[in-house]
């Protein structure tokens, strides 16, 4: 059992994938997990009950190919005031997240060369290390999927971006151009500065 308890994590997590990597016994494992009073806060994903669960962290770990995105970067970055409900993540087209939708998150699709487009690994308010999309892939999104945010929330995302001091105009432009949203992203910023 102890080569079990040196598997959980520094933020008191444990997988079912790391036992099976590990060649530990199931029995063991689930006799462990009784014992030591590890709860299941996802599927596979158990955690002691004095941890805190990181929702960002825990989607990360059974997604790990999805880039936190949307509104939960809106946030991140301060361009939106409210903590969103649920976590938002992109993943490429073809991904099967009916789990994922099944627990609650929201999932936006592109295609599989666009996923890593201003992707960069950041420390969230929990001290994770997790994939988020930066700032102005972040804006990017906002404007390709407006009708997705609410019109106040839409409007002052982007009079908060257009008030940041530490913006990029020329990368902003250039994954604009990507997403085929530089005229309307041009409109925006024409009337914001």
């Amino acid at each position: 059992m102890n080569e079990i308890e040196n598997l959980v994590d520094e933020s008191g997590m444990i997988t079912t994938k790391d036992i099976v990597r590990a060649k530990q016994s199931k029995t063991d494992y689930y006799n462990f997990l009784k014992e030591k009073g590890f709860e299941q806060v996802a599927r596979g994903i158990y955690a002691s009950k004095d941890s805190w669960v990181d929702p960002l962290l825990i989607v990360h770990i059974r997604c790990p190919n999805a880039v936190v995105s949307h509104d939960v970067a809106l946030h991140y970055y301060g361009l939106l005031d409210r903590e969103p409900s649920v976590p938002t993540i992109t993943i490429y087209s073809g991904y099967n997240t009916t789990r994922l939708k099944a627990s609650g998150y929201k999932v936006f699709f592109v295609k599989r060369e666009y996923l890593n487009i201003g992707k960069e690994n950041v420390v969230d308010f929990d001290g994770n290390i997790i994939p988020m999309y930066d700032v102005e892939r972040t804006m990017c999104d906002l404007v390709r999927n407006r009708n997705s945010f609410e019109i106040n929330d839409f409007n002052s995302a982007l009079k908060a971006y257009s008030r940041k001091k530490e913006k990029n105009l020329t990368k902003l432009f250039e994954y604009a151009k990507i997403f085929r949203v530089e005229r309307l992203m041009r409109t925006y910023m024409e009337v914001l500065l």
